[in-house]
């Protein structure tokens, strides 16, 4: 009986929490837009853009009104950590815009070098420039426009980026068009000789081999660096591929400063980084992800 009434107890304390969280968070802006449902909400200082309100996990940005320059996802801070491969990347591209925490950090490290926004829904754009103090300028550049179509494009022109994150969500999960080797294709032959790219996925996702499996395939070994806590995980790729590691101490000791005032740990980075040359957690013969096999395919086999 006393088991019952303490386990009774802790319901009613886990309904009070999360209703006093609900209650203090305050919706400011809300839309749907062509694509998704779009939600800006305030909880005191933490100001956060939503997608898809029937998603527990909706949260596609956040930064603190009073310290906008602290980056507050996990996700942003371990993307930093592709800065020790590529130390002055002069010319960005990011995928998916959400509500331009990236970009604004990119421009303030980096004030001199060209960084592209690439967001497929304007009212995302919008948004971001609205509610998140998105920064654009001279150097700094947003095109309403699919990532692919986008890079597409790029290549016809015979532009290339030192830096190209992908970081674009639908809601669910990754749009399925910006995971296949076609794509990683596309996107490597943007790259410039020493460039980088930087996915953000997630390490539980179903996906999890099939795309480490894609990503060797088109780049060779690369590194990922994850959050167990919140399930991130950055897969960061080089142009010509890594042969062995070219990491330094002089590498980490070099952004150890710089990144302080944006709440990233470069050294706690360094120390959680995994190569997969040396170890390959997922099975070799794992099939590829292709434009005729696809994500959702394979999500709704089961």
């Amino acid at each position: 009986m006393l088991k019952s009434s303490v386990v009774l107890c802790l319901l009613l304390l886990s309904v009070m929490v999360i209703g006093s969280s609900l209650v203090h968070a305050k919706v400011i802006h809300q839309e749907r837009s062509l694509y998704r449902n779009i939600l800006v909400e305030d909880n005191g200082d933490l100001r956060c853009l939503k997608f898809n309100v029937k998603s527990n996990k909706t949260q596609q940005s956040c930064y603190l009104k009073s310290q906008p320059q602290q980056l507050v996802f996990n996700y942003t801070k371990l993307l930093m950590a592709s800065l020790l491969f590529n130390s002055e990347p002069k010319r960005i591209l990011i995928i998916g815009l959400g509500g331009g925490t990236m970009s604004n950090t990119l421009g303030q490290l980096y004030p001199s070098s060209q960084i592209d926004n690439v967001e497929i829904d304007p009212a995302v754009i919008n948004v971001a420039r609205q509610y998140f103090g998105f920064d654009e300028n001279k150097n700094v550049h947003t095109y309403t426009q699919d990532g692919r179509i986008f890079i597409k494009r790029a290549l016809l022109k015979k532009h290339h980026y030192d830096w190209i994150i992908l970081d674009a969500f639908n809601g669910d999960y990754i749009p399925e068009h910006l995971m296949t080797k076609e794509f990683l294709q596309e996107a490597k032959a943007l790259l410039s000789n020493d460039g980088i790219l930087s996915a953000n996925t997630f390490s539980l996702s179903k996906l999890y081999a099939h795309e480490s499996a894609t990503y060797k395939a088109v780049f060779g070994d690369f590194y990922q660096v994850s959050n167990q806590a919140n399930a991130n995980r950055i897969i960061i790729a080089h142009r010509n591929g890594f042969s062995n590691t070219p990491l330094t101490p002089e590498n980490i000791n070099t952004f150890k400063t710089t990144l302080q005032p944006f709440g990233v740990d470069i050294k706690h980075l360094y120390d959680h980084m995994v190569f997969s040359k040396h170890h390959q957690d997922w099975p070799e013969n794992t099939r590829l992800l292709t434009d005729q096999f696809s994500p959702v395919n394979l999500l709704n086999s089961n």
